[in-house]
């Protein structure tokens, strides 16, 4: 025998329908009482057997002192109500059962226009909560709930953490301690934790690292600043880069390694360097052939954000006529510095983009010294004509740089540095290897050309 309820009830509600002996059909009534009642709830009624209750008509009870009447379904039976007191209001649904292969359901008129369904429903079949559409919009019955991912992605990160190696390049004096400082508001600088007392300028290209565990708001970071002690400080800086480029592509090559394992880690840890910060001193004429040659080969196989250093030291016109002069010599050795053009993945992007092109190389001015300007405490340098608001764009392009590094492109730096500058590496280190099998082989080296292609 199949029940079929066609309307929702509550769902502390439960009903077992008993048939009465010798009847063909039982009515199953729910009163919902309401007012003054000595029951206000929902009950379940089992009525008189159809043929006893047939014909009796909208009589009065002999258990209903209190006046209230009998409901009478015309296509089904009589239905008795319970509650006591004048004031009783009585809501009314009836449901049939009927022997034989079709249920029928019988409503009362009067219990239509006032039955009100509750939002959490309870299948008649299993007898589990439902709740039509957690989080999402009342009603709306096509809400599927894919939106969701969005803050199942946020958990997941919020756990994980998050990781981020900058490398900061130039000549000893510019500043590169003190900007990585005043960048995350913290000593991350190696000076500022190793400090050595006066720190002798090396003999060769020293590459130091350093980490920590930043966290605000709850978001953790791993952060990795990489100094390069020594660069361009001797008198022959011929191939200064190289020491530095084999620093990168050893970070590439330890992933690599853990990545081609057979058992594999379920987080691989990332020591790629994500950013170079490239401080070129503030001259203001033009590029030195060791910025150009350094730039246009590290580009290559890292981000590279140029700044000048200390840019306090030139006046506005100056500062707007190097940073001119800097573009023009990127552009004429086909140097493409962070953000590049060819990555750009849509026209909001490139608009977005290209601004920032426009400003590249930024003139910044770093400071980790609090001073008190106008009732306010800021980051600055002061000087006899004033102090310099570290974080005032009207001063120095620092805000632009933080901007870049952590507010608005971070997790691009990092995606283009997985998917282009590791990916270039991967696939020569796999095409050497491949080369070099194929020779302990025999393989003719057309064949292994044509593989490759």
């Amino acid at each position: 025998m199949m029940f079929n309820f066609p309307v929702q009830l509550p769902a502390h509600l439960q009903l077992h329908l008993q048939p009465a002996e010798g009847a063909v059909s039982q009515v199953v009534g729910l009163t919902h009482l309401e007012g003054p009642c000595e029951r206000n709830e929902w009950d379940v009624v089992n009525a008189e057997p159809e043929e006893q209750m047939r014909g009796s008509g909208d009589t009065m009870s002999e258990s209903d002192p209190a006046g209230v009447k009998g409901h009478i379904s015309p296509e089904s039976s009589t239905m008795r109500t319970l509650g006591t007191g004048p004031s009783c209001t009585n809501t009314v649904v009836s449901l049939v059962r009927h022997e034989g292969p079709e249920v029928i359901p019988s409503y009362s008129s009067s219990a239509m226009s006032e039955v009100v369904m509750p939002d959490a429903m309870v299948s008649p079949a299993v007898g589990v909560p439902y709740v039509e559409n957690p989080g999402g919009p009342v009603g709306d019955f096509s809400y599927v709930g894919i939106d969701a991912i969005l803050e199942q992605m946020r958990r997941k990160a919020m756990k994980q953490g998050f990781e981020l190696n900058i490398m900061v390049v130039g000549q000893s004096g510019l500043g590169k301690s003190t900007l990585m400082n005043t960048l995350f508001k913290s000593k991350v600088s190696r000076k500022s934790v190793q400090a050595t007392g006066q720190e002798k300028i090396p003999k060769t290209i020293e590459i130091k690292s350093i980490s920590h565990d930043i966290e605000e708001k709850g978001v953790r970071m791993k952060l990795t600043v990489i100094d390069t002690p020594g660069f361009g400080d001797q008198i022959n800086n011929e191939n200064c880069w190289r020491p530095i480029m084999k620093f990168i592509n050893d970070q590439y090559e330890a992933y690599l390694q853990e990545e081609i394992n057979i058992n594999r880690k379920k987080r691989i840890p990332d020591s790629r360097v994500h950013c170079c910060i490239y401080f070129i001193p503030p001259t203001g004429h033009c590029l030195r052939p060791l910025d150009v040659e350094f730039m246009r080969r590290l580009s290559k196989v890292v981000n590279i954000v140029p700044v000048i250093a200390k840019a306090d030291t030139l006046t506005l016109e100056e500062r707007d006529f190097f940073k001119k002069k800097i573009r023009e010599e990127l552009r004429a050795n086909g140097i493409d510095v962070y953000p590049q053009k060819e990555f750009d993945e849509d026209a909001e992007d490139r608009m977005i983009n290209e601004k920032i092109r426009e400003m590249i190389p930024f003139a910044v001015v770093g400071s980790d010294q609090e001073y008190q300007v106008n009732g306010r405490r800021l980051l600055g340098r002061k000087t006899k004509w004033g102090t310099i608001e570290v974080e005032n764009i009207a001063h120095c392009e620092f805000a632009y740089l933080r901007d870049l590094l952590i507010r608005s492109h971070m997790q691009n730096i990092k995606d283009i540095t997985s998917s282009i500058h590791y990916e270039m590496y991967r696939v020569r280190r796999l095409n050497e290897n491949n080369t070099v099998l194929a020779h302990a082989n025999g393989v003719p080296e057309h064949h292994l050309a044509t593989h490759e292609m």
